[in-house]
């Protein structure tokens, strides 16, 4: 195989609003993830020495290089989609100090690369005055979900996951991004092993409004049968990384064929 290249494709580095049940963690936080391009030879993974964070004020944070998992919320992501890598880490300690936040990337033939992007908080602070009201409705209207099994004759090509409008509720504008396991519920739920996802990332290219204002969603793979499918829906101010301040993690929904 060949070595293969680092290349730095996005950089999401914005707050969170983890609003998973059950988890014992704080509910607002902040995450870097940074997208790479297919690197042509070895994962990246392999080519990299270390990733650092720096920011406002001192900040500084290392990304650990090991599989992401929710038990340990920092490393790394293979999407299959994409044939490429996704290097995540969530910081319990909150939301983020507006500002320039800078990702360096030291690998192990001796290149260096980095990327960086600005924090806006009055998107993130917009985007959650408009959520937390309407919090509750938003999860009971989610179908199918909220444990329901599907209809015996129902197919299982093409479903389609329906909710109240977020942009109806509050008058504010949202994009919604889409995930969904084969598990019986959230502590089952492997990030290094989706059924689907809805990457709205690189929709954009195609459609602007990418996962803009929705409130249904066709799932693009067929379910298995008599199976348990887990899923959440994340709302942010954007379909771009380097252009979203903030992501709020929906409840996670459950179903059952």
């Amino acid at each position: 195989m060949n070595q293969g290249k680092v290349e730095i494709y996005d950089l999401m580095a914005c707050n969170v609003y983890m609003d998973f049940e059950d988890t014992g963690l704080p509910k607002e936080q902040h995450k870097f993830l940074i997208a790479f391009h297919p690197s042509g030879g070895a994962p990246v993974h392999e080519l990299i020495e270390s990733i650092t964070a720096r920011g406002p004020n001192g900040y500084l944070v290392e990304v650990a290089n090991q599989p992401y998992t929710i038990s340990n919320l920092n490393g790394h992501i293979y999407d299959r989609t994409t044939n490429s890598h996704w290097y995540m880490i969530n910081l319990l300690t909150g939301f983020m100090e507006p500002g320039e936040y800078i990702i360096e990337v030291k690998c192990k033939d001796g290149a260096t690369k980095t990327i960086s992007r600005i924090q806006d908080n009055a998107p993130s602070e917009r985007l959650m005055s408009a959520y937390l009201p309407i919090r509750d409705r938003l999860k009971a209207s989610y179908t199918p979900g909220n444990g329901e099994k599907l209809p015996a004759e129902a197919s299982l090509q093409n479903v389609e996951i329906r909710c109240e409008s977020f942009k109806e509720l509050s008058g504010v504008d949202a994009y919604y991004v889409f995930r969904i396991c084969e598990a019986r519920n959230s502590k089952e739920f492997d990030p290094q092993n989706l059924y689907w996802w809805d990457n709205i990332f690189l929709q954009r290219f195609a459609d602007p409004d990418a996962g803009k204002n929705r409130n249904k969603l066709t799932i693009q793979a067929e379910l298995k049968a008599d199976t348990s499918f887990t899923y959440f829906t994340e709302l942010t101010d954007g379909n771009s990384m380097g252009g979203t301040n903030i992501c709020i993690f929906q409840p996670y929904q459950t179903f059952h064929t």
